[in-house]
This record gives C-alpha cells, structure tokens and sequence, in this order.
C-alpha cells in the first residue's frame, strides 16, 4: 500500500492534504507533516482544514499556510484524507475537488472512503504512518517534517501515556529528536503556552465535575453560556476531558461539549475495560477502544441522562 501511495505521489502533480473537523494533534500534525514532504517533493500541495489550525500547533512549521476554504474553482490530482474515520469529518466536498483520494488513518472501523485505503489500527498515530512514507521513500527527513511527526506521535499517545504508547512510536519518537527535534520546545509550545482564556473557561468545565456514585465514570461540560462568559471557543477545549480521566477509581470520563443549539458533542476516554469506540458507535459516532466521540442531540440534561444509563448498563455488565 506504501508503494503504491509512493506511486500516486511520483505521478500527481496537484495535492490536497486534508483531515478531520476539531483537528486534535495528530490530525494538524500529521498534515503538515504529509504537506512538508509532498512540497520537497517539488509538488504543488494545498493543505486544509475546514476548522483552521488550533493556536496550540501554530509553531508547526507550515500552519501558517494551511486555509480553512479551498478557492473556488480549485482541482487536484490527488487528496489526502488523514486520521478521519469517515470522509464527512474531513468534508464529503473533497471528493468533487480531487481526481483520486488517499485515506490514511489508524481509526478501527474507518471507512473506506478513498481509491487508496491505507489504515492500520496498530499504529500510534497517523503521524507514524506518514513517517512510514517519507521513510519508504528513501528522501532525506527534514528538520519541518520530522517535527511535525514527533507532534502527532506526542499528542495522540497522551504524551506516551496511552495505550497507543507502542514500540514504534518510542522508536520513530526516538529518531526525530536524533534528527534535531527538540522535546522541550515542542512539550513548551503545547503545555507551557495556555491562552488566559482557556483556563478561564476550564475553571468553568470542572465547576460541572460529576462522579457516578459507583465511581467508575465522571464528566464535565462546557455550554455556549460558558465560552461567551470565558470568550473562549471549541479550540481552547483540547484535552478537558483529562480531568475527569484523572480522577482516581475512573475507568471512563466523558466531557459534553455543546455545538448547537440542541446538541452536544461527547468526549469519552477509557482505561481500558470499557470500548468506548462501540460505545460512540451507538450513538452515531466512532473512533478507538479507549478514545472516541459522537454528537447526540438534546440538552445537557438529556444527553447526559441518555449516556449515563447506558454506562451504568455497561459497568454492571
């Protein structure tokens, strides 16, 4: 599969390299990533995201060309659909727009989507998937891409205390900072760089902290009402859903994250008993056994009841 994305690479003249809506670390990182080699590759490359970068990964070298709008009238050779799952996440549109699509992902479940689909549920992060390409093409490894691997590897394995945590993403971690990269600054620009407004909308979301009384799963929320109180938004919530995960006797945390009028989006995470990709699955959504999501419709009050139930159910099981 390697080969004949390789292939397609050689032979296109035109990218889009595209990933999933909210984009968490290893979805931006592992754009840029792909964005990076392809431009070394002397090829043309536009790299999108329909939410625009988060302020957290602005260092990433090539964030600040990357649009939140492909130009009207624009067509590539070839699209990139990275960490999605589902191409919808990424913009059911990019199929219009490109002459073949790639989907490269390490979500169980993904759907196949593209003419190309390279997924391996096995790999720490899609960066690492990536790393597998630039690696297989025998081109010499920048100091821009190799930093942008080591951000998607760090930020999807929880700073490589998941599960993910696997062989590969210690040994690939381990060559990009033999290559130049430098940990401090990159753990300094994600944890050590909060916006003011974050932290004000945080204090907030553990003001809703709630812990079922068998103590196996907790949650916090944040409303509408409270991004307009912090003036804060969606890209200030990054990692929320840690708090509850930390409290001692979890096995699942959950954070509601309201983006409409009448629906939220839920965060869950899971220690490990708990498949809370299945879970997510029920409710519409998807991604990993111990990391997924989905939106429910309803108040928090109802969307909350809906899901606590279920939880309940699956504990006593």
């Amino acid at each position: 599969m390697i080969r004949t994305i390789l292939e397609k690479i050689e032979a296109g003249r035109s990218f889009l390299v595209a990933s999933h809506e909210s984009p968490d670390g290893d979805a931006m990182a592992s754009t840029l990533a792909l964005t990076n080699f392809l431009r070394e590759c002397g090829k043309d490359v536009l790299a999108y995201n329909r939410d625009g970068v988060p302020q957290d990964y602005a260092f990433l070298p090539g964030a600040e060309n990357l649009v939140s709008e492909i130009p009207p009238g624009e067509t590539f050779d070839v699209g990139f659909v990275l960490d999605a799952g589902e191409l919808r996440r990424a913009g059911a549109h990019l199929k219009e727009v490109c002459r073949s699509l790639v989907n490269i992902d390490h979500h169980p479940f993904s759907e196949d989507f593209g003419d190309v689909y390279y997924v391996d549920e096995e790999a720490s992060a899609t960066g690492a998937m990536i790393y597998r390409l630039v690696k297989a093409s025998g081109r010499p490894l920048s100091q821009e891409v190799a930093l942008c691997v080591y951000t998607a590897i760090l930020a999807d394995t929880g700073s490589f205390r998941y599960s993910n945590a696997n062989p590969e993403a210690f040994t690939t971690a381990a060559e990009m900072v033999a290559r130049g990269v430098n940990p401090w600054d990159v753990a300094s620009s994600l944890y050590e760089s909060q916006d003011e407004k974050r932290l004000r909308l945080l204090a907030q979301a553990l003001a809703t902290l709630t812990v079922s009384s068998c103590g196996r799963y907790a949650s916090v929320a944040v409303t509408q009402a409270m991004y307009d109180q912090a003036r804060a938004g969606a890209e200030h919530t990054d990692g929320f859903v840690n708090y509850p995960r930390s409290v001692r006797g979890v096995e699942v945390a959950i954070f509601f994250r309201q983006v409409s009028a009448t629906s939220f989006k839920l965060g869950f995470r899971s220690k490990g008993r708990i498949d809370v990709g299945a879970l997510s699955r029920e409710f519409g959504g998807g991604g990993h056994h111990n990391a997924a999501g989905a939106v429910v419709d309803g108040t928090l009050d109802e969307v909350r009841a809906t899901v606590f139930s279920r939880l309940d159910s699956l504990l006593a099981g």
